[in-house]
C-alpha cells in the first residue's frame, strides 16, 4: 500500500474534498508507518500526474500539512515528513522577550486555552535585534501560526511582514504594521498617565517621585513619557534613576519600578532601615504577579492582565479572524502607597 493508493481509496468518501483526501491520506500513511520521519513525499508534479488533481489542490494540502507541523519543504529538494504527531491541528511559534513571571502567566494560560491539539514551540529574543532576526529567519515557513512579542523597532517591520498577515499575531509590545496584521498589545503612555492621575493624592504624600528607567533596556518609553507628563502637569518633583545604589533609600520618597530589577533591593533596604512601606516610603510597580500581592502587605501595581491577553490570543488563533486590540491597564491598589 502506497500513499497514492491511500488517497485513491479516500475518493469514495463523499464528505471529503480533494484537498482533504490528500491531507487525510498523508496522515493515515504516517499513522500506518507507510511514511516515517525523514521520508520524502511525492513531488507536486508527481501527485498531479498520478492523481489528476489540480496543482493548486496539491499545494493547498501540502501547506496545511506544513501548518500542522507534519511536513516541511526544503528548497530544490521537496517535501519531507518531520513529525508523527498527527493529532496536532496547528503548529504555533510563540516568540517572547524572556521567560519573566508575567510572560510565564501568559504562556500557561495560552497553552491551557489552546489545548493539546495545538503544538506550541517557544523562542526568546531577550530584546536583542540580532537574536530576534535570527529567530525569525530560523522559524520562517515552518509554522502555521506565529505569535510574536516584537522589539518595537520599525527597522524590523520588513522582516516581520515577510510572515503573511493571516499567520501572524502581534502580542504585548506594539509595532506599526500594515493594517491587515492583527495585534493584542499594550498601550503604555496614556494608560499609565491615567492610572497615575488616579493615584495623585497618594503620590503627593511624598516629597519626591522617583522612576527607575533605563533607555538601554526593554523598558517601554511610553511609561517614561507618562511619568514626565504627570510631574510637569501637577508640579510634582520627579527624578529618573538609571539604577539603585545600595543603602541609598530615603524617607518621604516614592519609588516607581518598570522592572523588578531593583524592586527587591529597595524593599530589602526599607526593611533594614525599619521604614514603613506605604507611610515613610512609597512603592509602585509595573506588571503584577502573586508575589507582589503578598510581600509587605501588598505592592500597588499598574498592570495588564496577561492571562486575559493569552485567552484572547488563543481565541484569535482558533477563530482565524482579525484582531486589533489594545489591552486596558489595571490599577491594583494595595498598601505600598
Amino acid at each position: 500500500m502506497t500513499l497514492v493508493d491511500l488517497i485513491i481509496g479516500l475518493r469514495g468518501v463523499n464528505t471529503l474534498s480533494k484537498h482533504e483526501q490528500l491531507v487525510h491520506g498523508v496522515i493515515q500513511a504516517i499513522d500506518d508507518n507507510i511514511l516515517n520521519v525523514g521520508d520524502q513525499l511525492p513531488s507536486i508534479n508527481q501527485m498531479v500526474a498520478e492523481l489528476g488533481y489540480a496543482r493548486k489542490t496539491i499545494v493547498k494540502a501540502y501547506e496545511e500539512l506544513k501548518e500542522r507541523g507534519l511536513i516541511e519543504s526544503k528548497k530544490l529538494k521537496g517535501y519531507f515528513v518531520i513529525s508523527q504527531e498527527t493529532k496536532v491541528v496547528l503548529k504555533v511559534a510563540l516568540v517572547l522577550f524572556s521567560f519573566q513571571r508575567f510572560q510565564e502567566d501568559f504562556y500557561n494560560s495560552f497553552r491551557k486555552e489552546l489545548g493539546k491539539k495545538y503544538q506550541i514551540d517557544v523562542f526568546f529574543h531577550h530584546n536583542n535585534i540580532e537574536v530576534f532576526t535570527s529567530v525569525l529567519n530560523t522559524i520562517h515557513g515552518k509554522y502555521g501560526m506565529y505569535v510574536i512579542a516584537p522589539i518595537p523597532d520599525q527597522s524590523l517591520r520588513p522582516l516581520i511582514e515577510t510572515i503573511p498577515a493571516s499567520k501572524l499575531l502581534i502580542i504585548d509590545r506594539f509595532i506599526e504594521l500594515e493594517k491587515s496584521y492583527s495585534y493584542i498589545s499594550q498601550e503604555f503612555e496614556q494608560s499609565t498617565y491615567s492610572k497615575l492621575t488616579e493615584l495623585l493624592p497618594k503620590i503627593k504624600k511624598y516629597k519626591k517621585f522617583n522612576l527607575f528607567f533605563r533607555k538601554d533596556a526593554d523598558y517601554p518609553v511610553g511609561i517614561l513619557k507618562a511619568f514626565n507628563r504627570i510631574c510637569e502637569d501637577f508640579n510634582i518633583e520627579g527624578k529618573i534613576l538609571k539604577k539603585y545604589k545600595s543603602k541609598s533609600i530615603k524617607k518621604n520618597n516614592l519609588y516607581f519600578f518598570v522592572s523588578d530589577t531593583y524592586l527587591w533591593d529597595v524593599l530589602r533596604d526599607a526593611r533594614k532601615n525599619n521604614f514603613e512601606v506605604g507611610q515613610e516610603i512609597g512603592i509602585l510597580s509595573h506588571n503584577d504577579h502573586v508575589v507582589k500581592e503578598i510581600v509587605f502587605n501588598g505592592i500597588t501595581t499598574i498592570s495588564t492582565d496577561f492571562e486575559e491577553m493569552a485567552v484572547r490570543a488563543a481565541n484569535h488563533i482558533k477563530k482565524k479572524g482579525k484582531t486589533h486590540l489594545f489591552m486596558p491597564s489595571e490599577l491594583i491598589l494595595r498598601n505600598s502607597l
